[in-house]
């Protein structure tokens, strides 16, 4: 898969909602009700960061939920890359980027939403030919001024901002015109998963797709 098809599809899955939940799974009987709440909630796409155990497993019944789109986070290793892949994830997402991990990705075909934070990172990857990028850390790094004053000298780029981003200041960043969506945990509270308030989550959700008209 070329940058180019890879771009495309990543700009597919994030032109799906205007915030993509990450997710960070414990619990394996938490994956498939809680993307049955959050894809009722009208959000589709989901990242499952691979920081737990029960990640890749996770993914594999998160995969099964209809009108989900389920990807990888925290993609660090082309071993990474193969057991997302392996596990059913559709596209993966990237703190940073390396040429081993973007390889990995390229050779596996599984789309990657490539991490920058830097002019020189945001170039070196669209010379790459990846014009979707993921922005993080989002409010550690600049936040939606940043990305506002970056897409002057490189408007080819669009981004998928995370870390720090909440339902107050996501407005700001879904204002601009390089923003495709928001990265964000807060739709899918730890303490909602451990009660089992799906309702409750799917209202969050709801919320979070209202975001942009």
């Amino acid at each position: 898969m070329t940058p180019a098809e890879q771009s495309a599809k990543a700009l597919q899955v994030c032109r799906l909602a205007p915030v993509v939940p990450v997710l960070v799974i414990e619990d394996l009987s938490h994956a498939r009700p809680l993307a049955e709440a959050l894809v009722a909630g009208g959000l589709p796409a989901l990242e499952v960061t691979l920081r737990t155990p029960c990640a890749l497993d996770a993914i594999r019944a998160m995969a099964g939920v209809p009108g989900g789109v389920v990807g990888a986070g925290t993609l660090l290793t082309p071993a990474d890359v193969k057991a997302a892949k392996a596990a059913g994830a559709a596209f993966g997402v990237s703190p940073g980027a390396t040429d081993r991990l973007i390889a990995a990705c390229e050779d596996e075909g599984l789309p990657l939403l490539p991490g920058a934070v830097t002019a020189s990172e945001i170039m070196a990857l669209l010379e790459r030919g990846y014009t979707v990028q993921k922005f993080f850390p989002a409010e550690q790094s600049g936040g939606a001024a940043f990305l506002k004053s970056i897409g002057s000298p490189i408007p080819q780029v669009s981004f998928c901002p995370t870390g720090g981003i909440g339902p107050k200041n996501a407005p700001d960043y879904l204002a601009l015109k390089n923003i495709l969506c928001v990265g964000g945990s807060w739709v899918a509270p730890k303490e909602a998963m451990l009660r089992g308030d799906w309702a409750g989550i799917t209202r969050l959700a709801a919320e979070a797709r209202g975001l942009r008209g």
